[in-house]
Formats: structure tokens, sequence, C-alpha cells
């Protein structure tokens, strides 16, 4: 049978830019260590965090945005579409190291504190620039904190052969994606990093999460319609949650650890993030299911004042994760230096948040502003061409 048409609609699905922006708030608060606020967070109620869902949003909208160009304009124009973006993504990853190594050489001679360079992995940065800096450039050596970034634009480069195959095969570029995911566990395949070790985030093992994404975008969710909405599925799926937020508790509560048996403790650990562990992909799954199923595509909730500062976050993504990563240490400098007590963690994560949501809403008014005097002025120059001829 001919492969069956993309069910792409035109219609942008707030949802994906809300939870997109609630993520990049939760990998914010996430980097701040020994804050309060990360008790708020995805990672200490379940196997996943913040990191999943913003891959799987990542390779959702990927598909959404370029799938439309490759059906109508063809292969090449699509793969200049996405080369260009991964260029965009490149060279913010090298401006923002740049400013964060910066900001930790500054910090970290101006208060006489070697941690900061310690902590956040810029110590060969410090000691040898002029081998770690080319490195560097290859994405093989990444500081704390910037590990997401280096595989979106891995995942991103690869991505135009992939999109053209899940146009056409759907089904066979996830089983693709399905087989790459099992041989690098079982060969241990990951990228190395510089100046020992490999990627803390293993783009070949997360790149099922984002081609799963972007399945979901072609024609995935159409097909996962009527699993999703099954009764059993949405029990099995809170079960799932249940059971993963009373594992994680045992870690915080011991006499909750004394009735894990033995043998469960064995079949559960270790849960690796780098590889994406199983239980932490079927964790989000079991979430995703959930959310389907309690926030609709037409929820009237997104039209409040409330959720728009993460809906504005989400849809300028790749700034608002950049100004995220900068906050974060200088958060983590205010809570070292200055005062970490609980109201001042509290107060941190809040003022970087609200930071995060201005400069969103002042990127928005910016481009606003720009859509409309550029339709005014091609207006205009339309009318003097006319006036010429």
């Amino acid at each position: 049978m001919p492969p069956t048409p993309p069910a792409i609609g035109h219609q942008r699905d707030l949802r994906l830019d809300f939870f997109r922006g609630v993520a990049l708030w939760l990998i914010f608060v996430d980097h701040i260590p020994r804050n309060v606020v990360n008790w708020f967070t995805v990672r200490n109620y379940g196997f996943s965090d913040a990191a999943e869902i913003f891959v799987f949003i990542s390779g959702y909208t990927a598909a959404y945005v370029y799938a439309r160009a490759m059906r109508e304009r063809g292969f090449a124009t699509a793969s200049v579409r996405i080369l260009k973006r991964v260029w965009q993504l490149y060279v913010a990853q090298i401006f923002l190291l740049v400013i964060f190594f910066a900001q930790i050489s500054y910090v970290a001679r101006t208060f006489e504190n070697p941690l900061f360079a310690e902590e956040m992995n810029v110590v060969e940065l410090l000691r040898r620039p002029e081998i770690t800096l080319p490195h560097a450039l290859l994405l093989q050596f990444n500081p704390a904190n910037m590990d997401i970034l280096p595989v979106y634009i891995v995942l991103l480069l690869v991505f135009p052969p992939v999109l053209w195959l899940m146009l056409h095969a759907p089904s066979a570029m996830l089983m693709a994606s399905v087989a790459l995911y099992a041989a690098a566990w079982e060969f241990q395949w990951n990228f190395w990093s510089f100046p020992a070790g490999y990627w803390v985030i293993n783009p070949l093992c997360w790149q099922l999460l984002f081609v799963f994404g972007a399945w979901c975008a072609v024609q995935g969710s159409a097909r996962l319609g009527p699993l999703v909405r099954s009764p059993l599925v949405l029990t099995l799926a809170a079960l799932y949650l249940l059971f993963a937020f009373l594992v994680v508790m045992s870690w915080y509560r011991p006499w909750l650890a004394a009735y894990k048996p033995d043998w469960l403790h064995a079949l559960l650990y270790p849960i690796d993030k780098t590889n994406l562990d199983v239980l932490r992909l079927a964790h989000f799954m079991a979430l995703a299911v959930v959310v389907v199923r309690l926030v609709p595509r037409d929820w009237t909730a997104f039209q409040s004042p409330a959720l728009l500062p993460a809906i504005l976050c989400g849809q300028h993504s790749l700034e608002i994760f950049c100004l995220g990563i900068f906050l974060s240490f200088a958060g983590h400098f205010v809570l070292t230096e200055i005062s970490g007590k609980i109201p001042m963690q509290i107060l941190v994560s809040l003022i970087g948040i609200g930071i995060m949501c201005g400069v969103a809403a002042l990127i928005s008014w910016y481009e606003m502003i720009e859509r409309r005097y550029g339709a005014r002025e091609r207006v205009q120059d339309a009318d003097i061409a006319g006036g010429d001829v």
C-alpha cells in the first residue's frame, strides 16, 4: 500500500510550546546545586527528567516544521533549511561556551574559589586552552550543564535523510532507530569526550526519543490515538508512574527501601541516563500518556495570561536555553558566595525564571514589530515599484 500522508496540521499545538517552556524552567532549576526548588521538578518523582521532555518535543517540532517543506519543495530545499538551523545551534553552542567560560573564570579568580572550575568541568580549558579549544569546536569538550545542545546538533545534522525515510516509510525508520538504540546498548557505542570518557548524553541512544517524537508528528499520533485513549493503557501508565514514584522516594526514605526486595534492586539498577535507560524511556512514555489524556490540544487554559510565560519561553527555546545555562551558574554563585539559605534559594530560582520569561516576551515583542513593519515596508516597496513601471 502507498504510504499514508503525514498527519501534520497547520495550527500550532500550544502544548508543545508550553511543555517545552516548562522543561526549560526545570532544566534551569535542576542545574543549580543544593537548591530546595529542585524538589518541584520531575526528576525527584520519577525515573525521567526534563531532558526527555526537551528531546522528544525537539524531534516532534523538527518534523512538524520541516516535513511540509520536504514534501512540497523537495529534499534539497528542506535539507538546506535544516542545516541552516544546525549552523545556528552550533554558533549558539560556541558563543555560550565562550560566555560560560568567561563567567566561571572571572568568578573563580575574583573570589579565589577554584571549586567553581572543577564543578563546571572547565579545568582543562583553564589549564590548556590551546589544546582544549579545538576539541570544544568539534563538540568533544562540553562543560557541565552544556550536554543537551550538542546532542541536538548531532541529531539535527543527520535529520534530512531520517525525515525523508520517515515520510516514505515511517515504521521502517522507527524500527531502524530502535535497532540503533539496541546496538549502542549492546556494544557500548558512544561519542568520545575530551580529555577522557564519553558524552554524558549518548546521541546514539537518545536518538530513539528524538525519532519517536518525529514519528508522532508525521503519523504516529493518529496511529497511537486509540491506544492512548484506552482506559487500560491509562491505568497501566498511572500504575507505572506510581511505581517509579515509590522507587525514587526509597532513595530518600530508608524505611521505604527496606520493603524493596533484592531481586527488584538488581533488576532496576543502575538506571542509566547516559544511554537512556529503558526505565527512563518507559517513565516518559507513561507520563506522556497521562498528560495527553489530561491536557487536550484545544485546552482553553492556553489562552490564559497565566500560561503565556511558559508558552513564550517554549517558542524561543534556543535563546532561553542559553540564557538558562548562564543564569544557573549565576544562581549557583549567589548561593555559594552570598547566602545558601532556603529563602535565597527560592528567590534566586524565581528571579531566574522571571528573567527567562521577560527575555522571551521581549523577543516575541521584537518579532511582532519586525513582522508588522516588514509587511508595511514590502507593501510600500511594491507601490513604489508599480509607480516606476
